[in-house]
């Protein structure tokens, strides 16, 4: 049975039990005024996340908006940190902390404008690239050693255009199917990449 037919076997709807083995933390900021714009991506694929098991992530804890679920087998700590992008770390250690994570297993999913909008890339660990939630991330870890998902935003439109203007605006109309899309795509990368095969995630949403 390959880890694709795993994952027909392990329902959105399992009861919630044992030790938390895994962090997954969709970056971006709280607010209304921000809900839909691009430096929220990894935002968004939480809340599609949470869409297909039916989680409401709400509790606020750990500087999050946090929801526990059962995913591919795995208890998983759903977190949307609630710090502000610059900030994500804040919220990512004392999770990490408080439930004795390993850096390893703390997979973020976060923008990327160097990616065209709805393009996926998964890394194993790597700098932060200019993301300042990874950033902060590595910064307080100590650590680059984590997974991560990146969905690509798009450049800026031209060099002299404002970045922190050009991160916090909307999707256009063009882009918000494709978009759609990707926070899927980025669900079943993560679906992947918690049942133990980032290799597998990489070769077949990268």
């Amino acid at each position: 049975m390959n880890i694709f037919d795993k994952l027909k076997f392990l329902s959105p709807n399992a009861a919630v039990s044992g030790k938390v083995e895994w962090l997954i933390v969709g970056l971006g900021n709280p607010g209304d005024k921000y809900s839909n714009t691009r430096h929220n991506a990894g935002w968004l694929a939480v809340s599609k996340l949470c869409e297909k098991y039916n989680l409401d992530c709400t509790r606020l804890k750990f500087k999050s908006l946090c929801a526990d679920a059962m995913i591919s087998g795995k208890r998983c700590l759903v977190m949307k940190p609630t710090t502000y992008m610059n900030n994500s770390g804040e919220a990512v250690v004392e999770a990490m902390n408080y439930y004795k994570i390993p850096i390893e297993h703390v997979l973020v999913i976060c923008d990327d404008i160097s990616l065209e909008p709805s393009v996926i890339r998964i890394r194993r660990k790597g700098t932060d690239g200019g993301q300042k939630g990874l950033r902060s991330i590595i910064e307080l870890t100590g650590s680059e050693a984590f997974p991560r998902i990146k969905i690509g935003v798009g450049a800026k439109p031209h060099p002299d255009y404002d970045l922190a203007s050009w991160v916090l605006s909307t999707f256009k109309k063009d882009e918000t199917e494709k978009m759609n899309k990707a926070f899927e795509k980025a669900v079943g990368a993560a679906e992947t990449i918690v049942l133990g095969d980032i290799d597998k995630a990489m070769s077949n949403y990268n």
